[in-house]
């Protein structure tokens, strides 16, 4: 940490910067009782995300059979209780990550000060992280495009670091400041303990999370995988039997694959999948005398 006659870059002295970065901690912890509070509520929120690109109204002339199964999926967690959304990312103006994070933890902010929040702000600034924070529980659906998650989830997911331990920025009129910015990491390092919020604040932490993969005939173990590894490492619980896939055969031409996949028994799947989120969701909410650990001092 800066000493007290250090100048910055910015022209901030050693001791006021601290006083900055001690706000921010401040903030965080408070911001970590508020998550915690409402995720403690009785009412469990589900939140469906929609990776398809497919629609009848536009070139594929045909809606997704991903996002039918999503349906079902959100449609079953309503009848045991939930209140459910449903994202469908194609609808949103979703700008690519630019990777602030790896100039210094720091340099990435909630929300993502690459697109500000207002004006010049996209829909994952302005609309999307809420809506995440919202949800108690996130069921992610997905085609299988070449062995992978679609293009939109990809995106989706990569603009998701933001809610994966950033903080807002020290300098909020010189945001990307990264001298100011290493000197902030540098003081979670030194500064974060075990309470929630001191350092890193993971806000995805303790959601519960469900994936929903479909495809003509192959990739759907990639990409479950690569979802899983990203989202698990953001924090997300994921209950026994809450990933599932539908997929169809080579040996069939893909106008074959809606009636084979948009069938009784990928519905009764996708409707089991829900009645594990919604069991998980409650057996987490039972009593608000734990949190889950992870190390505050990096993310």
């Amino acid at each position: 940490m800066p000493n007290k006659k250090e100048k910055t870059g910015a022209g901030l002295p050693g001791a006021e910067l601290i006083k900055i970065f001690q706000k921010r901690q401040t903030e965080a912890m408070a911001d970590a009782k508020m998550i915690k509070k409402r995720f403690f509520e009785k009412e469990i929120r589900v939140l469906g995300i929609s990776g398809s690109n497919r629609s009848r109204n536009d070139f594929a002339q045909e809606d997704s059979t991903t996002e039918w199964l999503l349906g079902k999926s959100l449609d079953e967690a309503k009848k045991l209780g939930a209140e459910t959304k449903i994202l469908k990312l194609r609808d949103y103006d979703i700008r690519p990550c630019k990777a602030c994070y790896s100039t210094t933890n720091t340099q990435c902010h909630y929300k993502c000060t690459c697109y500000p929040e207002g004006k010049t702000g996209d829909d994952m600034t302005n609309k999307l992280y809420d809506i995440c924070a919202w949800a108690d529980a996130i069921i992610f659906a997905t085609p299988v495009n070449n062995f992978k998650m679609s293009s939109l989830m990809a995106l989706f997911i990569d603009r998701l670091i933001s809610m994966d331990g950033s903080l807002k920025p020290a300098n909020e009129k010189d945001t990307k400041n990264a001298e100011i910015n290493k000197l902030h990491t540098k003081y979670i390092e030194e500064t974060a303990t075990d309470e929630f919020g001191s350092g890193f604040l993971r806000r995805l932490t303790g959601k519960i999370g469900g994936i929903i993969v479909s495809g003509h005939e192959a990739g759907a173990s990639l990409t479950i995988s690569s979802l899983f590894l990203t989202l698990n490492y953001y924090g997300l619980l994921f209950p026994p039997h809450s990933t599932m896939y539908a997929m169809g055969t080579v040996c069939d031409s893909t106008d074959k694959d809606k009636n084979r996949l948009q069938s009784p028994c990928y519905e009764d799947e996708a409707g089991l999948l829900a009645k594990n989120i919604m069991t998980a969701a409650k057996i987490a909410k039972r009593k608000d005398d734990y949190w889950w650990a992870y190390d505050g001092r990096a993310n």
